[in-house]
């Protein structure tokens, strides 16, 4: 997926915990877990902002488009 998201490292930059993520944005650790790796369908941008609000951070920096390279 072109897709992908940052947010382990913008957890470690804060050196926060996904819980303490979850409970802030008032999801479940399952829903952290599922952006985290990138399995999530899709993201509300309440969640989003949320997370930004918790993080201090951009949405650029939580999510990142990456084309696919031909080799």
């Amino acid at each position: 997926m072109p897709i992908v998201t940052n947010l382990d490292v913008m957890l470690a930059k804060r050196k926060r915990k996904s819980k303490e993520l979850a409970e802030h944005v008032g999801i479940t650790e399952a829903n952290i877990s599922l952006i985290r790796s990138g399995k999530a369908k899709g993201i509300r941008f309440s969640t989003l902002e949320a997370i930004c609000e918790f993080l201090e951070c951009q949405p650029g920096d939580i999510l990142e488009y990456q084309t696919k390279v031909d080799a």
